[in-house]
């Protein structure tokens, strides 16, 4: 029986361990060490409350993860609070997938950004991911850019 709840500070190793497993699976290549930047940026925003993330737990195992920060841009048409969810840590150990434990810990987060008065929640999608994204309703916005500095 698959069990969800909320990460605390407990499960930051594990939780960081299955974070870096996902960019690897979708294809990060540098060769640096993200676990200290990665633990001080989710002990920070999950004691001020920007980040949240719901676990879905097998026993005493973490077999998939979520995430959502909340950000704040000023406001425009397509969301007039300014508030945004940024969608992250979305990995389910593959021996569990296809199972719908992605769905629930999505919907989850999903709940959180709404009660926290995101008007829009965004996601770089892993090419697995955009058929799972696109069916929830998410869709592709185009003209999405970055610069990397």
């Amino acid at each position: 029986m698959i069990a969800y709840r909320k990460l605390n500070e407990g499960d930051l190793d594990t939780f960081i361990r299955m974070r870096i497993a996902q960019l690897r699976e979708e294809g990060a290549k540098e060769e640096i060490d993200l676990t200290p930047a990665l633990k001080d940026y989710y002990r920070r925003h999950m004691s001020d409350g920007t980040f949240v993330s719901w676990l879905a737990i097998d026993g005493d195992r973490i077999i998939g993860t979520s995430g959502m920060s909340f950000v704040e841009k000023p406001p425009y048409f397509g969301c007039p609070s300014g508030k945004m969810g940024l969608l992250s840590s979305m990995f389910t150990d593959p021996a569990y997938r296809r199972r719908g434990i992605a769905k629930e810990l999505l919907d989850r987060v999903i709940r959180e950004a709404k009660e926290y008065g995101c008007g829009t929640v965004q996601i770089t999608a892993s090419d697995m991911g955009v058929k799972f994204y696109t069916a929830y309703g998410f869709v592709h916005n185009g003209n999405f850019m970055q610069y990397k500095l």
